[in-house]
């Protein structure tokens, strides 16, 4: 593994096992319901126990997001939300208090100019960028540029990835390597795949850097369960679905502390889950 510069430094950092619990990474759409209230639900993250962020950049054709997240993402786009804006207003402050990883899909980079939107990237903080429809073998590029500005590439693996394939990336893999649980879009499952195990161990083995899991986690007994296998858990669908439908912005931030701080305790307390 190649880490550049010293914005990657915050996930190994908030990765470090020393016997700790895994970590706790909830995805954060930023923009939604506009930027300032989203800076606000990301700072009721850390303050219910999330070790690092996953920021979501909103996007016309999201291919790999469910509705929840899919319409959170409408939402930011008509509140004026950009990949500039959401690195300005959200990432910045967000990256004082936790490592941000943004997730954003390749339209907008390319939009904006490879090298300049990764610098700017580093510039606001961001430590790491996940890239949901950059397929890891035409990732040469923008690995590289990110590699040279100190940003991780963080690339993504599937039940459906053959075994082989799981090799070639994890083995290249910067920042951590992102398990995506299930076949399909983001969103909440009442359970989480039985095959699942196998496809962490086979990151874990070609990886020099931690394993996240994501797609379907949304109650702490299923970050229990995820937590037994991998370095990390991604909670996002069940997050975002409770601040759209909260009545008001306080019950919203109220019901994400719950839901993250019974994870985070989850997570901490192998016998949950």
């Amino acid at each position: 593994m190649v880490e550049s510069g010293t914005q990657t430094v915050g996930i190994a950092a908030a990765f470090r096992t020393d016997g700790a619990r895994p970590k706790l990474m909830p995805y954060l759409m930023g923009g939604f319901p506009d930027l300032a209230t989203s800076l606000r639900v990301g700072e009721a993250y850390a303050e219910a126990g999330a070790d690092l962020v996953e920021l979501g950049v909103p996007f016309s054709d999201p291919l790999a997001d469910g509705p929840a997240i899919q319409a959170a993402g409408e939402t930011a786009l008509r509140a004026g939300a950009t990949l500039e804006r959401v690195l300005e207003q959200v990432a910045r402050p967000l990256s004082q208090r936790l490592p941000v990883v943004l997730m954003c899909y390749l339209n907008p980079v390319l939009h904006r100019g490879l090298e300049s939107a990764i610098a700017d990237m580093a510039k606001h903080g961001v430590t790491g960028l996940i890239v949901p429809d950059l397929p890891a073998r035409e990732a040469g590029d923008v690995r590289a540029m990110c590699d040279e500005l100190g940003v991780a590439l963080v690339p993504l693996v599937a039940p459906t990835t053959p075994p082989e394939e799981i090799d070639w990336i994890a083995s290249r893999a910067r920042g951590f390597v992102y398990v995506v649980s299930v076949t399909g879009v983001t969103g909440e499952r009442a359970e989480l795949p039985a095959g699942l195990g196998e496809v962490v161990a086979r990151a874990k083995a070609a990886a020099s850097v931690p394993v996240a899991v994501g797609f379907g986690v949304a109650t702490a007994e299923q970050a229990a369960e995820v937590g037994k296998v991998a370095d990390g858990v991604i909670v996002g669908s069940r997050l975002v679905r409770a601040i759209a439908g909260a009545a008001d912005l306080d019950s919203g931030l109220a019901e994400v502390r719950d839901v993250l701080g019974s994870m985070a305790q989850a997570l901490r307390d192998p016998g949950i889950g």
